[in-house]
């Protein structure tokens, strides 16, 4: 039963991301971590870069390495820092951070906040990134607030070109603070095709759903998950 529910969670992750380019991590993170916390972050960014590279493929014209350069390079030490808060924090408290990151993330969605893709945004945002993604696998909000105003296929390409290195980069972090080994590729096996069918059917249908209202519904899902991932902390 805990696997069907996984899957499904997964389906459903990896459904909203390829509509609006980050959420699978979001929604899985706190609601897998609850049936076994080996799922995060590990297994979910395996999910994640599975997911990605399939939507830069399709997306791959375009991607704007150039724009991205800066946000891979603070990326690079949001990796590290994210890293280290694994060393320090035990599995109690990473349900509380796990917690924070996803209310954080909902909020930052819903803020009217004006960003531009500058070289100082973009830098500071793939600090952010890389340091809420190794951590806790929740990395897409700081890029997504600020490429929001970009045109829709843009947002999706270059996030997904974004998470790929991303991804890499917090599995050879994660190796090296032993918080991924063979067992998290063990179950992380029955995820990766329940990712593949979200990615699937999201392209078979998103243009018969709003994506105003996918994006609220998400949001919500996620504000919930992440109370109940804070409230666990305390009781």
């Amino acid at each position: 039963m805990e696997l069907i529910i996984t899957v499904l969670v997964i389906f459903v992750g990896s459904y909203v991301q390829s509509s609006i380019g980050f959420g699978l991590a979001i929604i899985a993170a706190p609601l897998l971590y609850f049936i076994d916390p080996l799922y995060v972050p590990a297994p979910i960014t395996i999910c994640a870069l599975t997911l990605s590279v399939a939507n830069a493929i399709k997306l791959r014209k375009s991607i704007s390495f150039a724009g991205l350069k800066f946000a891979i390079l603070g990326r690079v030490p949001g990796t590290v820092a994210g890293g280290f808060l694994l060393l320090w924090i035990d599995q109690r408290s990473l349900a509380l951070w796990l917690g924070v990151s996803v209310i954080a993330a909902v909020g930052l969605s819903l803020a009217n906040i004006m960003l531009r893709p500058t070289a100082p945004a973009m830098f500071s945002a793939g600090f952010l990134s890389g340091f809420m993604g190794t951590s806790s696998s929740i990395g897409g909000p700081p890029m997504a607030l600020v490429l929001q105003h970009e045109d829709n296929d843009f947002i999706r390409a270059n996030l997904a070109a974004f998470f790929i290195i991303s991804c890499l980069m917090s599995l050879a972090m994660l190796v090296m603070v032993d918080r991924f080994g063979w067992l998290h590729v063990q179950i992380s096996m029955p995820l990766i095709p329940a990712t593949l069918m979200g990615y699937l059917v999201a392209m078979k249908t998103l243009h018969l759903i709003s994506h105003k209202r996918l994006r609220t519904v998400s949001l919500l899902l996620c504000g919930v998950a992440g109370c109940t991932a804070v409230a666990s902390f305390w009781f």
